[in-house]
């Protein structure tokens, strides 16, 4: 894995990052590539990285040929009877 090392960088910038990193429970490491990421726009939001695990939770767990259950057609038809 590449290492980037960044001389004289602004103790107040470290300090922020510092205190970040704390906060979320992350390391000085992970919360710096973690704001690289933001600043390039290619950090995906909570909400996607939560959709695309549910999604390869999913697709590992019901094979891809079953038919998905209309359960409004299913109490309805639970109802005539």
């Amino acid at each position: 894995m590449p290492l980037l090392q960044v001389r004289d960088f602004p103790e107040d910038i470290y300090k922020e990052i510092t205190f970040e990193a704390h906060r979320q429970n992350r390391t000085i490491a992970q919360q710096t590539i973690i704001l690289i990421k933001k600043g390039l726009g290619e950090e995906m939001s909570n909400k996607e990285r939560r959709r695309l695990a549910v999604e390869r939770t999913f697709s590992r767990i019901i094979p891809q040929d079953v038919k998905a259950v209309d359960y409004v057609e299913f109490v309805r038809k639970d109802r005539d009877r």
